[in-house]
């Protein structure tokens, strides 16, 4: 397991083309993907995106997304495994009339994801150093050595990164220009780690049909201030009348557990809420789960097993709202 710290002050690298990448077009787009989650889609100039949640009827979770918006479309990277599904589910709301193409390119383009402060010395050398300083989520199409590709200022997880999506057939040429800058190569059990440690929840971990985004801690991608929405009416109770059950919280233990048996969080022997990532290094051993509301929350003192924890907060995990 590659140190969190370590990452956050080097330069690292990961192919995420294991992510999925939705294109949406038409004159509709902006109004489309505005009704369809729980973000201010609408709001949003070219050049800028935001993390936004796909929901169902009920406002339970399907997943969350980070929309790109550009000059004739909107790219959505979506989690792994899940461009089929998303792609199902928006294909059944576009009607005869509305101006709406959604096509499945993940297949057609590479994601490399760089992390870490170094990565602006990197991309120093092609890109102005304002643009990287941009606001998450800011994105502009660049040239490095004349192949055209889009960078993304984030890298989807609450830390100083950057995506590139590039072209299947100019890839290669990319890869091997930034690794010839010996940057630290992570792999997909690495950034789940970074995930975890982070707080992103995923499909079939944090994400699923038991949850809602705001049990999941995505205030962050959720307008409160918009219109209709796929879900909205359920989202919008659930806050105005204090209604979250239960929260996804971080929890630091202080020995190991085994996931698939010891998965229930207690105190005192009731049970509480349960675990849905968990991860082990030689230093560490950390958890997500979900805690009943009324239990607690930051400095809860909670059982997993035989392992004893404690609730923490994470960056990507947020219960309260600010406005947007």
């Amino acid at each position: 397991m590659i140190n969190i710290d370590t990452i956050k002050n080097s330069l690292a690298l990961i192919d995420r083309s294991n992510f999925g990448l939705l294109k949406v077009t038409g004159d509709d787009k902006l109004r489309f993907l505005h009704n369809q989650t729980t973000n201010d889609i609408q709001g949003l100039k070219v050049g800028e995106g935001c993390d936004t949640v796909f929901v169902n009827s009920t406002g339970r979770n399907i997943d969350l997304v980070s929309a790109y918006i550009q000059e004739n479309e909107v790219l959505l990277l979506v989690s792994p495994a899940q461009n089929k599904k998303l792609y199902d589910w928006m294909d059944r709301y576009i009607f005869p009339f509305d101006k709406v193409g959604i096509k499945d390119i993940t297949t057609e383009y590479k994601i490399f994801t760089l992390i870490g402060e170094k990565s602006l010395d990197l991309l120093s050398e092609w890109v102005d150093t304002d643009f990287l300083k941009s606001a998450e989520f800011t994105h502009k199409i660049i040239k490095i050595d004349d192949i055209e590709l889009i960078i993304t200022v984030g890298c989807n997880l609450k830390l100083t990164g950057f995506n590139l999506i590039i072209s299947q057939e100019k890839a290669s040429y990319i890869w091997d220009r930034i690794t010839s800058k010996n940057p630290i190569l992570m792999n997909d059990k690495d950034y789940e780690n970074l995930r975890i440690l982070q707080g992103k929840p995923t499909p079939n971990k944090e994400l699923t049909d038991e949850y809602n985004p705001l049990e999941s801690g995505l205030w962050d991608a959720i307008s409160f201030n918009k219109g209709c929405y796929i879900g909205q009416e359920t989202i919008a109770r659930l806050n105005t009348y204090k209604g979250i059950k239960q929260k996804l919280w971080g929890i630091k233990l202080d020995k190991s557990i085994n996931p698939e048996i010891d998965n229930i969080i207690t105190i005192e022997g009731e049970k509480v809420g349960k675990i849905t990532s968990y991860l082990e290094t030689e230093s560490e051993k950390f958890a997500l789960g979900y805690i009943r509301t009324k239990a607690g929350d930051i400095g809860l003192k909670v059982n997993i097993g035989k392992a004893q924890g404690e609730v923490v907060n994470l960056p990507f995990i947020r219960h309260e709202y600010y406005g947007n």
